[in-house]
């Protein structure tokens, strides 16, 4: 009798794996014609150009083509059946939360990456705040201590602060030409008769001769009123020694075409 009768368990694992052979084998079937099926949706389309409107309609033909090539894989490979006993299915809860855990460890150590950079990003920002704080505190108080020095001008107070400093000037510039005339006229004194001649050839000035004060005040007005010919005639009432003096010592310069004609040097230039 037990020889003829079969083991119940053998018989189980084998229906077990007939049962799985032709589920998948269905399910396969039925993927493929599904795939035919959009295959041939898509034939009729033809080969438009596609739109922003149907880029659905594109993300599905990508997906169709990576089910077709998975399937046509499947389709060389012959599926081996896992027998469901205890010991295999722990292994492979095992081996499948191992490789979870290795995933998740990779994804941990990408996010605390992601974070440190963050984290740097952060301070660096922080850093570049208290910088942009500090000069705008600066600003503001520049700007305090400026309004408070401002001081409001009108166009009379302007125009009575140019006149004074115009008066000021006047002064001071006939300050000088009085102190320049009187250390003029002690130094540089005109001839008085008494000069010796040296030729009995030498005439004497038939015009009257000008102090080396009124020589310099005439250079000096020719030279501001017309700067574009600052040459002045040397006229009879000039003395020459004045003039030769003026030349030698750089104060007037002679014309280079006219010798009669003197300007006064450019000392403001």
């Amino acid at each position: 009798m037990s020889q003829q009768d079969p083991d119940p368990d053998s018989t189980t694992n084998s229906n077990d794996v007939t049962d799985a052979n032709s589920q998948l084998i269905t399910e396969c079937d039925k993927m493929w014609k599904d795939m035919e099926e959009c295959q041939n949706k898509l034939s009729l389309v033809g080969n438009e150009t596609l739109t922003d409107s149907n880029a659905q309609l594109s993300l599905l033909i990508m997906q169709m083509k990576c089910l077709t090539a998975e399937l046509r894989q499947w389709q060389k490979e012959t599926p081996q059946i896992i027998p469901l006993n205890e010991d295999v299915l722990v292994t492979l809860g095992k081996e499948e939360f191992q490789k979870l855990g290795h995933d998740l460890e990779m994804v941990l150590s990408t996010i605390e990456s992601k974070n440190a950079k963050l984290k740097e990003d952060l301070e660096r920002e922080q850093q570049w705040l208290d910088e942009q704080e500090q000069i705008m505190g600066s600003l503001n108080t520049l700007q305090s201590e400026l309004k408070d020095q401002v001081v409001p001008y009108s166009e009379s107070r302007i125009f009575n602060e140019l006149k004074a400093k115009l008066n000021n000037i006047k002064q001071y510039k006939e300050k000088l030409l009085f102190a320049l005339s009187e250390f003029l006229e002690d130094n540089f004194p005109l001839p008085d008769g008494k000069v010796k001649k040296k030729k009995k050839s030498i005439q004497e000035p038939t015009a009257q001769l000008i102090t080396l004060h009124d020589i310099l005040e005439i250079l000096i007005n020719r030279l501001f009123d017309v700067p574009h010919d600052p040459y002045v005639n040397v006229s009879d009432s000039f003395w020459p020694p004045y003039i030769e003096l003026l030349l030698r010592n750089g104060i007037a310069l002679r014309h280079p075409e006219d010798p009669q004609r003197i300007r006064l040097e450019a000392f403001h230039q």
